[in-house]
């Protein structure tokens, strides 16, 4: 298992270099890497931190693993249909739309189902995480899983900031030429 995590971190950090690498480059990324597939790399490195970081067990991790990536899938899936939601609500507060009052209300309850859904699925999925971890990983995991989420946003606004700096004829582009 541990060979397995070291193959994984070692799989990640290459393709953090290779990004880093293509954008300095200023080459257009590469079309073939999803967003899904950098959530899966971010996912597996998460996986292989939190054992590091909460001092898991091979036995105790196995229990940990599935139940780690159903709280991750279940985040996900509700992010995925709230974003879906509002995009839905955008769309329907457009002028051009003509959207009445009753079908902006029943986005809005779709949100409000969604929103619950999450909290309840989440709960269940954090609860059933928590039974695989001593008191103390449990809190250890709380504190991990934000600084995870740090984490990301760092490494999301880094990208942003390298394809910003990349693209010369972004119009607010201070590298700019004239």
């Amino acid at each position: 298992m541990k060979t397995l995590a070291v193959f994984v971190v070692g799989v990640f950090g290459i393709l953090l270099g290779a990004g880093t690498a293509v954008a300095r480059a200023q080459d257009p990324p590469d079309p073939t890497v999803s967003p899904a597939e950098i959530q899966r790399l971010f996912d597996s490195y998460a996986l292989v931190q939190a054992q590091q970081f909460l001092n898991i067990n091979d036995e105790q991790y196995q229990k940990f693993l599935p139940r780690f990536m159903a709280l991750q899938n279940a985040r996900r899936q509700t992010q995925q249909q709230h974003t879906r939601i509002l995009n839905e609500l955008r769309r329907l507060l457009m002028p051009a739309e003509g959207a009445s009052d009753d079908q902006i209300k029943a986005a809005l309850k779709q949100l409000q189902d969604v929103d619950d859904r999450n909290e309840t699925e989440t709960r269940k999925a954090q609860e059933a995480v928590d039974q695989t971890l001593d008191t103390r990983q449990q809190a250890r995991f709380r504190v991990f899983e934000e600084q995870m989420e740090r984490r990301k946003l760092e490494l999301v606004t880094r990208a942003r900031q390298a394809n910003r700096a990349g693209n010369p004829n972004r119009p607010n582009n201070p590298n700019r030429g004239r």
